[in-house]
């Protein structure tokens, strides 16, 4: 077996590292960021378990595990949202608990938060820690009544 090249093997390295910081630097962008959901599907308290309760205008449903790092301070972000407006809930599900509900709902990282409408519908999606911000935002769309809650 030949050797390669060295002009061949840094051209190879340097497409690696181009392509693991084009792909880095897309997670960072859509990490976070609310993302419409499909509204078809509903959330019920039965669902989560006896001792979940939705909010009567919207809920902040979390996922979490035990060993999430960003899982805690998503849930103080999420709590401090819930407490600023009335008749909104924050729920927050472990799902090495409940694997069934992240095969349900496609759950892929923790932490990750669904937007529930006063119905239960999932009107928005964040993949990660979300943007407090941004969330306020698409929180404060669906407390409204808009149909979109994307912000940006």
């Amino acid at each position: 077996m030949a050797d390669m090249p060295a002009w061949l093997a840094v051209t190879l390295i340097a497409a690696l590292v181009a392509v693991a910081t084009a792909t880095g630097v897309l997670w960072r962008v859509r990490a976070g960021r609310v993302r419409i959901a499909d509204p078809e599907s509903v959330v019920t308290a039965a669902l989560l378990g006896a001792d979940a309760q939705l909010g009567e205008r919207a809920t902040l449903l979390q996922f979490s595990t035990e060993f999430c790092a960003r899982c805690p301070g998503t849930h103080r972000v999420l709590a401090a949202a819930a407490r600023d407006e009335d008749g909104v809930e924050h729920v927050d599900v472990d799902l090495t608990h409940r694997p069934d509900l992240a095969r349900r709902f496609k759950v892929l990282q923790t932490p990750t938060v669904l937007l529930l409408d006063a119905g239960g519908a999932v009107r928005g999606r964040v993949g990660g820690a979300p943007r407090p911000a941004e969330l306020r935002a698409a929180l404060t769309a669906i407390l409204n009544g808009a149909d979109d809650v994307r912000t940006a």
